[in-house]
């Protein structure tokens, strides 16, 4: 078989696995929802509960065992630096959204890409609350429950349908004190993939994102006709040694392009 047909072959196979996996995970996620769930805090305020550790165990041991080869970094494992050195890595959110999860919201997700050196080629985000399951493959196209979506178009302003922090919308704004965005989403991925499917026509994240909140719905939106990129307008790496990111916007190509321009002109303290 050539290289080319084993890589079809290959794509095809942890696209079908990806697939299985994350439906899978948001199954299990789905069946905790809304019971007694010891939590906790890890770090500065970051909180965990149990179901996003059995989340991470199913994933991790769906994908690893299929893929061990592959490199594997996730919110709810022990960073191993080896995933530094493979062509090919896991980076996964059991549940983007924890804090939506445990008020007993349903703005939350799974959220899984593959990333090919520092891009993602593969993704997939499950918000199995309302039976949504955003899939991308690089260069095939996004779909919402098998059907594309696409970014809205045009470049204008409404900031009903625009997501993020207030402060960063307010600078889009020659009257800042009088906009309304749209209402919070708890998980970034799910606010992102909002984009991709055209019912927001922008959404930022704040600094201190990381790759696991990002990958997957970086491929979505990008796939969906939209762009992704740090407020430069440069490309978004992942799986390199320091995950954490700035701030980043999210929307169609002319949308994101005036975003991206307005922020060339009046940049960020």
């Amino acid at each position: 078989m050539a290289d080319a047909d084993t890589d079809d072959w290959t794509k095809a196979r942890d696209a079908a696995l990806l697939t299985r996996s994350v439906q899978e995970a948001g199954r299990l996620a789905l069946s905790l929802f809304r019971t007694e769930l010891k939590n906790w805090i890890k770090g500065a305020s970051s909180p965990v509960s149990e179901a996003d550790i059995a989340v991470n165990d199913l994933l991790e041991q769906q994908l690893r065992s299929a893929t061990p080869d592959y490199g594997w970094l996730s919110e709810e494992s022990a960073d191993d630096p080896a995933r530094l050195g493979r062509r090919l890595t896991w980076i996964v959110d059991p549940i983007d959204g924890t804090r939506s999860y445990l008020a007993g919201r349903e703005d939350w997700c799974v959220s899984v890409a593959l990333v090919e050196k520092t891009t993602p080629v593969l993704a997939a985000v499950y918000a199995p609350v309302n039976e949504e399951f955003f899939f991308a493959a690089r260069g095939q196209g996004a779909t919402l429950n098998d059907t594309a979506v696409h970014a809205s178009s045009g470049s204008d302003f409404s900031f009903p349908r625009m997501a993020g922090p207030k402060p960063l919308l307010q600078r889009l704004s020659p009257t800042p004190d009088e906009i309304t965005p749209h209402p919070r989403i708890g998980s970034l991925a799910l606010r992102l993939c909002r984009v991709a499917q055209g019912r927001l026509d922008a959404a930022f994240a704040g600094g201190q994102s990381r790759d696991w909140d990002l990958a997957a719905a970086n491929l979505i939106v990008q796939e969906a006709d939209g762009r992704m990129t740090a407020l430069s307008g440069d490309a978004i790496e992942y799986n390199r040694r320091d995950v954490t990111h700035g701030v980043l916007v999210a929307a169609g190509r002319d949308r994101h392009a005036r975003i991206v321009e307005h922020f060339h002109q009046r940049p960020l303290p």
